[in-house]
């Protein structure tokens, strides 16, 4: 079912590790793909092991999405890391994928989005434009938080990605 004409088997992702079936990355159960490589090293992260660059592991985009097609349970993906935004090609022609097989695809970055916007590279925002959730913005360990769902900390923020990209700046998702 990969889109016609779309070469995704010659891409490869540096992968920290996938959990197949997760309530906590998003709403309804997901298949979280946890990326390797992290720029930010945010104090108190919960998956430091995912920072550097050249750790973790490679997998082809078209294994990632064998294995998520042969997820009976799953409602949507997380892309999750890590940053993501370190391999934005390789993501965006995976959650494409995910699409295509209906399933719903959230993020979380770093990044917030006004700077993905700001600066326009050519492949996060291709790789935004398969993204319908953005969890945005830093852990910030001062700012911890286990009253907000799906977010550390009270600084980063839950986005509509389809409406914010429509409306050039961040519309907060309304839990639809």
């Amino acid at each position: 079912m990969k889109q016609k004409g779309e070469n995704i088997m010659s891409k490869t992702l540096r992968l920290a590790g996938i959990l197949p079936n997760s309530i906590v990355d998003g709403p309804g159960v997901r298949m979280v793909v946890f990326v390797q490589g992290c720029e930010h090293k945010c104090l108190g992260c919960h998956n430091p092991d995912t920072h550097p660059l050249d750790g973790g592991y490679e997998m082809s985009v078209d294994a990632l999405v064998d294995m998520m097609e042969e997820n009976r349970l799953i409602d949507g993906v997380t892309l999750s890391g890590g940053e993501p935004m370190l391999q934005p090609a390789a993501l965006a022609s995976f959650a494409r994928q995910a699409r295509i097989y209906g399933h719903s695809v959230w993020c979380y970055t770093g990044f917030t989005l006004e700077s993905l916007l700001e600066e326009n590279n050519s492949d996060r925002m291709a790789l935004l434009s398969q993204v319908d959730v953005l969890v945005d913005g830093r852990f910030v360990l001062a700012k911890k938080t286990l009253s907000m769902p799906f977010v550390g900390s009270s600084n980063q923020r839950i986005l509509d990605v389809p409406a914010s990209l429509k409306q050039k700046a961040p519309v907060l998702w309304n839990g639809e």
